[in-house]
């Protein structure tokens, strides 16, 4: 019964652990980007060119 009782108080600190550093995280502006998603739509894809493939000849007799 003991183990429980360090399973859930270990469990607890490692919770409240990651909740303050994502707190920290955030208040930091680590999550912050309001320009990037409402202009990415007007942004076309850049089109690669690719070079064309060089015919190959063959001698097909008949």
């Amino acid at each position: 019964m003991s183990v429980i009782y360090i399973l859930l108080s270990v469990s607890v600190v490692i919770g409240v652990t990651f909740f303050v550093l994502f707190i920290l995280a955030v208040k930091s502006g680590q999550y912050d980007d309001d320009y990037t998603p409402s202009v990415r739509m007007l942004f076309e894809d850049e089109l690669v060119k690719e070079e064309p493939k060089p015919k190959i000849k063959t001698n097909k007799s008949n």
